[in-house]
């Protein structure tokens, strides 16, 4: 059985969307996903896969680590 961690990703996609000027529709263009997908992932119901991820940052031109922030569970070190 698959062990739940507690891990998450936290990320900042809608401010960096919106201190560009961005609708949802904009960005997802520019990185190939979907509408819908940039929806699921400022609302926090998605995690990315690493390449978006990195894809979307260097859009934004930053570090990955300034959009995604990763926070680790309490179980993690539980056996």
């Amino acid at each position: 059985m698959k062990k739940d961690f507690g891990d998450s990703i936290s990320n900042k996609v809608y401010e960096y969307r919106v201190l560009a000027r961005l609708s949802q529709k904009e960005l997802a263009e520019k990185v190939g996903v979907s509408k819908q997908t940039i929806f699921v992932m400022e609302k926090g119901n998605y995690v990315p896969t690493l390449l978006l991820a990195y894809r979307i940052a260097e859009f934004f031109n930053v570090d990955v680590n300034d959009i995604f922030t990763y926070e680790k569970g309490s179980d993690a070190n539980d056996n």
